[in-house]
């Protein structure tokens, strides 16, 4: 195994930068089928169906290798492995530009879709680089890169009154070609590669442990519905309030930047009193919130108050829930990081077909909101088991699991 490298806080630092610009780049190429499906939805004609497909073909690719990604970075160093994902996401994203048939689309889309595996990327590699400490607050930065789903829904709609949806992939395509030229020549050298020398074995053993599973459920509910909610929400508010693409744009971006900007701040809570707590309160919240979502169908104002009650606390909650992985898995976080991620991102691939399904199946709209209320109670339910049983075992004396 590699020696640790001395670590200075500007090196930690630019580790930091580097990897939430890199992520917030690949962010917004990865979702921007949020804005763009609707202009492809009338262009090759698309029914609801095909559209649930479009938007969440890409959600698949990005979480089916965050697994992988992340015991690569560990082994290998994040300079290396976020260097080869930039540019392999930049070829498929322009392709999207030349597509022709719907077939085509998926098929683009399930390729540069791999950008989403750039979190479990960046979690690997900034916890090698910081101290157990300063982890929550620096992953909670890192974290905020989700912003990167906003620009599209900043970018895309003038750019496609001005010069066609076309043109976006293209443009994306050019940036994530010179950000992975700043990864390669700004990051500090030579990089931590914690897993470096160890089994691939080895590095998977925290799969064995229930707990790793229970993270990846918690996922689901603060980053999958988050990513589904930000490719969702523009069509919504089209269809169920009549609004333009600009409007539905700017309120899905209003719903995008608490999600991902309080971050940094649900770090710091974490780390201050404890992931767990703070989980707990965030999941909480959602449930109360998602009730009336589901319940009817609320005014304008009242929905947009609601899904910003969802966007904090997915915000806080997407921190609080990696602030357990270096905690518990200290040795592992490539690898329960890359579990984790991989939940999280299949319930962002889940969830927009199951809306799409059951608004076919049931033409309520609000039907969407039905799956988020069971997904938010089991989980808070589940997460209230264990707080029991913590008490229980803090009550007879015995060390908390």
């Amino acid at each position: 195994m590699n020696l640790p490298v001395p670590s200075t806080e500007r090196q930690s630092g630019r580790v930091l930068i580097l990897s939430t610009s890199a992520f917030t780049l690949l962010f917004a190429a990865w979702l921007m089928f949020g804005v763009l499906g609707v202009s492809i939805k009338e262009e090759f004609h698309l029914d609801k169906i095909q559209f649930a497909w479009l938007t969440a073909i890409a959600i698949l690719s990005g979480a089916l290798w965050r697994l992988p990604a992340g015991i690569l970075t560990d082994r290998f160093g994040g300079r290396r492995v976020l260097t080869a994902l930039l540019l392999a996401s930049a070829i498929p994203c322009a392709l999207v530009a030349t597509a022709t048939s719907f077939r085509g689309l998926l098929i683009y889309a399930f390729l540069f879709g791999i950008a989403g595996n750039s979190f479990s990327v960046g979690i690997a590699w900034n916890a090698a680089w910081f101290k157990t400490e300063r982890q929550g607050f620096a992953l909670g930065i890192f974290g905020a890169g989700n912003v990167g789903a906003s620009l599209t829904k900043f970018l895309g709609p003038p750019l496609i009154v001005l010069v066609g949806w076309r043109f976006v992939p293209v443009l994306y395509a050019a940036l994530l070609v010179m950000m992975a030229a700043l990864v390669w020549f700004r990051s500090p050298s030579p990089d931590r590669q914690p897993g470096s020398g160890r089994t691939v074995r080895s590095m998977l053993e925290p799969l064995r442990e229930a707990r790793v599973w229970r993270f990846g459920l918690y996922y689901v509910v603060v980053f999958g519905a988050y990513v589904a909610l930000s490719l969702w929400l523009p069509n919504y508010y089209r269809s169920v309030y009549g609004l333009s693409l600009m409007q539905a744009s700017l309120l899905t971006a209003l719903f995008i930047f608490p999600a991902s900007l309080l971050r940094p701040f649900g770090g710091w809570l974490s780390d201050r009193h404890g992931a767990r707590i703070v989980t707990y309160s965030v999941f909480a919240a959602m449930l109360l919130a998602t009730i009336p979502l589901a319940a009817s169908r609320p005014g304008l104002g009242l929905f947009v108050v609601l899904i910003e009650v969802l966007a904090v606390g997915m915000g806080i909650g997407m921190a609080s829930v990696c602030r357990y992985i270096p905690e518990y898995f200290p040795r592992d976080v490539g690898a329960a990081g890359g579990l984790v991620g991989t939940l999280g991102a299949l319930g962002g691939f889940i969830l927009p077909l199951a809306f799409g399904y059951l608004d076919q199946v049931t033409g309520k709209p609000q039907s969407c909101f039905w799956v988020m209320l069971a997904l938010i109670a089991w989980s808070f339910l589940w997460l209230h088991l264990v707080v029991l049983g913590i008490r229980r075992r803090v009550a007879l004396n015995l060390v908390p699991s």
